[in-house]
């Protein structure tokens, strides 16, 4: 437990060190960058935005800039992380509407991917030199193509071409959104294709991984000591991928961590709603707003991954327990 609180400290001084490095970056920028910003929207802005970003930004407050921290925190515990420039909406509702997409999509294949090759790599390692190997050419090559060449033949193939998948979207524009059977099967199948891409050009460094920490675990004494003992080959098995594992798992936590900002040619081969999209738009648009709220949520995002990352690390490996 001193362990897990140890390291909770550390990731909140790091979201701190993110949180205020958020506020200060635009009003250390030189000039105005709040006019600079709506000079580029002539038209696109209502008085009613301006003011908002005004009060976001400190521009043309009598206030020192403890007392803008101290509200800038106020605003950001009440989940207010300003309004976007673009599309004249608060962050948090735009953010609300498109990071569940991404997560849903990229997180649960990720994991998906994660799950296939750790499973596959212990089976490689632990039956090395036999037919299964040859997985891992075909996977290798998956790995090699990329991602945008692989997800457009695959749209065009498995969508155009033979109608199996849906194409482009999130779900079918006659169906309304709704928690109904209908709809989420219609979500299901447009995430299909793009979610079957994505384990394809990532399962083969899962794979190779695991199964080279496997190679190298069993060869360890207490694996050769429990063969010995006559212990039946699914507990040793899982005695080695046990330890084995424990790398993957580090990887893993970075692989969780890059979800939100690693979903851009995901979303823009399938035409899919998302962050990467968001961020994309926002980058083009110099929408700052948009632009520090993504920031924070892809930084929230590494440190809960990492996080999490660290207490399965405790539970698996106790001398990281005896270590802390």
């Amino acid at each position: 437990m001193t362990a897990v609180l140890r390291r909770l400290g550390v990731y909140l001084l790091t979201a701190w060190v993110a949180i205020t490095v958020n506020f200060l970056l635009p009003r250390l920028m030189p000039g105005n960058p709040v006019q600079t910003m709506i000079g580029k929207l002539t038209g696109r802005v209502t008085p009613q935005v301006v003011k908002a970003i005004e009060l976001q930004f400190g521009v043309g407050l009598n206030q020192s800039l403890w007392v803008q921290y101290v509200h800038y925190w106020d605003q950001l515990l009440h989940g207010n992380l300003g309004i976007s420039i673009t599309l004249s909406t608060p962050v948090t509702t735009v953010l609300r509407s498109t990071v569940p997409w991404t997560v849903g999509l990229i997180g649960i294949s990720t994991v998906v991917s994660f799950v296939l090759g750790t499973l596959l790599g212990t089976v490689l390692g632990w039956r090395r030199g036999s037919r299964f190997d040859a997985v891992l050419p075909v996977a290798t090559f998956f790995q090699a193509v990329p991602y945008f060449f692989l997800g457009t033949v695959v749209l065009l193939v498995f969508g155009s071409d033979l109608h199996w998948f849906p194409v482009l979207g999130a779900y079918d524009q006659g169906i309304s959104p709704g928690w109904d059977w209908t709809f989420v099967f219609n979500v299901v199948r447009h995430a299909e294709l793009p979610a079957l891409t994505v384990v394809l050009s990532s399962i083969a460094g899962w794979i190779v991984g695991m199964r080279n920490m496997m190679v190298t675990t069993i060869g360890e004494d207490f694996v050769l000591v429990a063969v010995a003992k006559g212990l039946p080959n699914r507990k040793v098995i899982a005695y080695a991928a046990r330890n084995a594992v424990l790398p993957s798992i580090a990887n893993f936590s970075l692989a969780i961590g890059l979800v939100v900002s690693g979903a851009l040619l995901v979303e823009l081969v399938f035409n899919y709603p998302g962050v990467g999209d968001l961020l994309l738009q926002a980058v083009l648009n110099q929408d700052y707003p948009l632009l520090q709220g993504i920031f924070l949520v892809i930084t929230f995002t590494v440190l809960a991954a990492n996080l999490l990352a660290d207490v399965v690390y405790l539970t698996l490996d106790p001398r990281t327990r005896r270590e802390a």
